[in-house]
């Protein structure tokens, strides 16, 4: 119903602030990531937005990109999930960091995230698979990992290091390793 308003920036209250478009104020509700893009009260902003209609309530939500209001509108279909939880979830993380901890299948990433715990991360992780990505603006083949990649990095982590660590051995692996192989090679490759 209102996909973007463009206006004079009021209020800031984080998480809500209050947009003046021609006369007419709309309280908008927006993830820490896109209030720090914000100017300074006084100034234009244009934010694109999602409109939730309830029975108790009329909330607007605004994004300062296409990337962060798809990723919102992916986590509200989940089951559980609220707008609330949503935005909570993109305070914590950037769509890139969603879109790569969905690919590769981390919840350590998301229980980071203020009420999220375990149960919830996993089950956001199962249903966004196949649904955040290169069309959230992951460079193609970036960050982006195969299942084996995924695996090998999982069994590293298990082993006790750490994901900086891991990420580094898996940049050293050929693209095509399997799993086991590939666990190998990297063991060999981290007691350098």
């Amino acid at each position: 119903m209102i996909g973007k308003l463009t206006g004079t920036l009021l209020e800031k209250n984080p998480p809500q602030i209050l947009l003046d478009c021609h006369g007419v104020g709309y309280e908008v509700d927006v993830p820490m990531s896109t209030f720090y893009l914000l100017p300074a009260s006084g100034e234009n902003v244009s934010l694109l937005t999602h409109f939730v209609v309830r029975e108790d309530a009329q909330i607007l939500y605004g994004f300062a990109s296409a990337a962060e209001r798809d990723a919102f509108r992916q986590l509200i279909k989940i089951s559980g999930v609220g707008p609330r939880t949503a935005l909570s979830v993109l305070s914590g993380l950037s769509v890139n960091d969603l879109a790569q901890a969905v690919s590769t299948q981390e919840t350590g990433r998301i229980v980071k995230v203020p009420g999220i715990g375990k149960k919830t991360a996993e089950r956001l992780l199962l249903e966004l698979k196949g649904k955040l990505g290169v069309d959230l603006g992951l460079p193609a083949g970036g960050v982006a990992r195969s299942d084996a990649q995924a695996d090998i990095q999982q069994a590293l982590m298990a082993l006790g290091y750490n994901e900086k660590d891991a990420a580094a051995a898996l940049k050293a692996l050929p693209a095509d390793v399997g799993v086991a192989d590939g666990i190998k090679l990297a063991l060999k490759s981290l007691a350098k």
